[in-house]
């Protein structure tokens, strides 16, 4: 198959739409759906971040992808009892190493992943393919699916679910066009190969990097790699726990990706994990509810005729004190920037959020002022000398 007609391009007044190779043939088959235009952006920038993750860390990985920025990404490790419940995988007996990466990516930022295009490094298995039945998404992307995951994922939205296989030994040309405006624009492909020699230039008092922190900077750079900039990618775990995208401001990535990163720990505590919802209550509406009640807006969740619709009983407010006590133990997070920190302030806030590992490209006038705000608090972070930009 050399091209595939879509319905529509990004809107439905944008037609005729359609994917091509100019030589050669699409790497890709359709075994269910009809995906469109923004849904194989996101498939394929999805398919190369989870296929580098795996070689940079050796595990199965997974990419939650909306409106062609990853809202998740995370590789195969197990969950704890409380990762578990806070990704609603807490009744699952059996979870594969697939299935656990999936489940990490898909939960760190539920609220955005909603509605998602799934990626996966791996073969889906019939463990992957029943999480993702049960979320809210438009498709998945892998190099392919057992007969139990396919007959699964087939029945999802009445067999029209967007399943697409990719060959994972395609190799894209090392040239790469896009138009705008009718006017073709050419480069060459970000082939940046993302290991610890990134890490080897440490600039702070601090120069213990650890292989977890290794690895969580990995996952940062590789996320941001495929995420619109600019963007900043928080990690801890094998998995990214708050990613900032698109933002004009660096300071403005840092601040929404820490805020991400703050409510994905703030799901953990005790005053979040004790909320006792009503019986039969969506996955969504669960997700929405936790979402206000731990954010400003608590009393929108907490009004006399709102909770009951939500609670069995009424949760009591989840005060700021109460919420910095709990962030302050927060603690080894990583972080990773696809362009250097202009000012300290962006150190300043990544402190707020636990963050101790940092990798940035540098070369900003004021390096010296962060590298002093990282000293202040005893953070590691190395200058990897390398921008990624992605648009």
């Amino acid at each position: 198959m050399k091209e595939l007609e879509l319905k529509y391009g990004c809107n439905p007044n944008q037609k005729p739409s359609r994917i091509f190779c100019r030589e050669g043939e699409l790497p890709i088959q359709v075994l269910a759906g009809r995906p469109g235009y923004i849904n194989f952006m996101d498939a394929f920038n999805g398919w190369q971040l989870v296929k580098e993750l795996k070689k940079a860390t050796g595990l199965p990985a997974a990419t939650s992808f909306k409106h062609v920025s990853p809202a998740g990404a995370a590789v195969g490790l197990p969950l704890s009892a409380t990762l578990k419940k806070i990704y609603w995988v807490e009744d699952v007996e059996e979870l594969s190493p697939l299935a656990c990466a999936y489940a990490r990516a898909r939960g760190a930022d539920r609220m955005s992943s909603f509605g998602d295009f799934i990626a996966l490094s791996d073969v889906c298995d019939a463990s992957t393919a029943f999480l993702i039945k049960r979320e809210v998404s438009d498709g998945v992307i892998a190099p392919g699916y057992t007969p139990e995951a396919l007959e699964i994922l087939k029945q999802k939205k009445k067999g029209n679910y967007n399943v697409i296989q990719i060959d994972e030994s395609y190799v894209p040309a090392p040239v790469e066009c896009k138009d705008v405006f009718g006017i073709t624009f050419e480069q060459g492909r970000n082939e940046l190969v993302v290991d610890d020699a990134l890490f080897s230039k440490i600039v702070t008092n601090n120069q213990e990097l650890p292989q977890a922190a290794r690895m969580d900077l990995a996952v940062a750079l590789i996320t941001l790699k495929y995420t619109q900039s600019n963007s900043v990618c928080y990690a801890k775990g094998g998995q990214a726990i708050g990613i900032g995208a698109g933002q004009q401001s660096r300071i403005h990535c840092t601040r929404l990706a820490g805020t991400k990163a703050d409510n994905w720990f703030l799901r953990q505590s005790p005053q979040v994990l004790s909320l006792k919802f009503v019986e039969g209550i969506g996955r969504a509406d669960r997700d929405n509810a936790i979402d206000v009640y731990i954010g400003e807006e608590y009393e929108d969740v907490l009004a006399e005729g709102a909770w009951q619709r939500l609670f069995l009983e009424k949760p009591p407010v989840f005060t700021r004190e109460e919420k910095r006590a709990w962030l302050n133990q927060m603690s080894d997070v990583a972080l990773g920037s696809d362009a250097f920190f202009p000012f300290g302030d962006n150190i300043e806030r990544a402190h707020k959020s636990g963050v101790k590992y940092i990798a940035q490209p540098g070369g900003s006038i004021r390096d010296d002022h962060v590298i002093e705000t990282c000293n202040k608090y005893g953070m590691v972070m190395a200058f990897t000398g390398i921008r990624l930009f992605h648009h």
